[in-house]
């Protein structure tokens, strides 16, 4: 079934619920943290982790006057909790509680977009060693160059989707910091010692400076590697919409019963997937900016970033876990004809091997440059029209001098020019 717009698993990590659940999450490992360290008593911490609640709708009331959400939030945690509330948030400010939690998002954000990844490039090794030896024409400038295999062109994309996954991965363990040091980063409030154990507790390293905030810096290189796994969506794409043009048609995406391609023409199958992924891809690709532009923020911190963060974090982790699964679904169903790849290939009647030639050419004793300008006369004249290149290449006296029917005809075999695929596939999938 082709994937819808919003997926649970990932869609469930930005609502309301789970955003104040982090909050909670994060107030509660403080408050472990300093009854550890006796400032606050064991059984109000007990208190506070059986009665600590909030309400969604309450703190949504509460913000309409007070205009402050983490107060709004805290308000309604104590009325769930009741005295024991008063050793909550003791000594944090509210970015103490923000950028913690919103790295538990990331973090749990990034574990999904690294299944997505791993299921990516498993379709891809397992397309890559079915059409292995399965060849068709390479193309340079979008110009016919030399034979290559439908298997390769998996392997590439699959080396890049795994290099990805190690890119997000990184991201993932660079995001997840966290940050209790108070209102300007000093520990006037809150030692240390609070820090490192509440972060310890939320499995976060701490921030080994900070100001009221975790520096932006961290979550632009987050939001920069969804950019770059976005690209290489749409690098993949791109390829299969130009694959599957009419005049090549060697690959086309699934076209299921009772799809329909136009409203006006119904022979249609348009490469609607490919085109929606190469669309997304600019949307996510559009968030690295206003990430990168949080970086510098006034001082110890505005807020200018806040609100960037509320849409770009669910909108680009949303929208890059709903692409994998499209491009998954794209991948697994894709339709392959090597007919039309044999047929490509000999398009423009042997030109594309037209290096083998010049190569032995040269073995032979001639210097590259008559070489190269006697294989491209010949090679000019079939282009117009003339020939085709192999008859050319035979009746041309000055290359007949040089190389034998059968040297040059050898040219021409299509297998030779894979030879080394096997080696490629264990430099990739070894």
């Amino acid at each position: 079934m082709i994937p819808r717009y919003s997926r649970p698993e990932m869609s469930s990590i930005w609502t309301d619920e789970a955003k104040y659940a982090n909050w909670l999450r994060v107030e509660i490992a403080v408050c472990e943290a300093w009854a550890r360290y006796r400032k606050i008593p064991k059984k109000a911490v007990e208190t506070i982790k059986k009665k600590a609640g909030f309400d969604v709708a309450r703190i949504n009331e509460l913000e309409k006057e007070l205009k402050h959400d983490v107060i709004s939030f805290l308000t309604s945690v104590s009325e769930h909790v009741g005295k024991e509330s008063r050793y909550i948030h003791l000594g944090l400010t509210s970015s103490d509680v923000l950028d913690t939690a919103f790295a538990l998002q990331l973090r749990d954000a990034a574990e999904i977009i690294i299944k997505d990844l791993e299921a990516v490039i498993k379709i891809l090794k397992k397309q890559a060693f079915k059409y292995k030896k399965t060849p068709m024409i390479g193309r340079t400038h979008g110009i016919h160059a030399e034979p290559r295999t439908l298997g390769l062109v998996f392997a590439l994309w699959y080396d890049e989707m795994k290099r990805n996954i190690d890119r997000m991965k990184r991201a993932r363990d660079v995001v997840s910091v966290g940050k209790i040091s108070g209102a300007v980063g000093t520990f006037a409030n809150v030692p240390p010692e609070i820090e490192e154990d509440a972060c310890r507790r939320l499995r976060l390293k701490p921030a080994p400076i900070s100001t009221q905030i975790i520096q932006r810096d961290i979550h632009a290189e987050y939001f920069l590697t969804l950019s770059i796994i976005a690209s290489s969506i749409e690098k993949i794409a791109l390829e299969i919409r130009h694959f599957q043009r009419t005049e090549v048609l060697e690959l086309e995406e699934p076209f299921t019963e009772g799809q329909k391609g136009s409203s006006a023409m119904p022979h249609k199958r348009n490469p609607v997937l490919s085109e929606n992924l190469c669309g997304l891809a600019r949307v996510v690709r559009s968030y690295s900016m206003p990430a990168l532009e949080n970086i510098p923020l006034w001082h110890e911190r505005d807020i200018s970033h806040s609100s960037v963060e509320r849409v770009i974090g669910p909108d680009s982790t949303i929208l890059l876990d709903f692409m994998l699964a499209r491009l998954a679904y794209l991948l697994e169903g894709l339709q392959v004809y090597p007919e039309n790849m044999e047929k490509n290939i000999w398009l423009t009647r042997g030109l594309v091997f037209s290096q083998k030639v010049l190569l032995k050419l040269v073995g032979k004793g001639m210097s590259r440059e008559d070489a190269y300008k006697l294989v491209q006369g010949n090679a000019m004249k079939t282009w117009k029209g003339k020939s085709d290149f192999l008859g050319l290449l035979l009746s041309d006296r000055e290359v007949s001098g040089l190389l034998t029917k059968e040297e040059i005809t050898e040219c021409f075999d299509v297998t030779a020019d894979l030879k080394n695929v096997d080696r490629i596939f264990e430099r990739v999938f070894s």
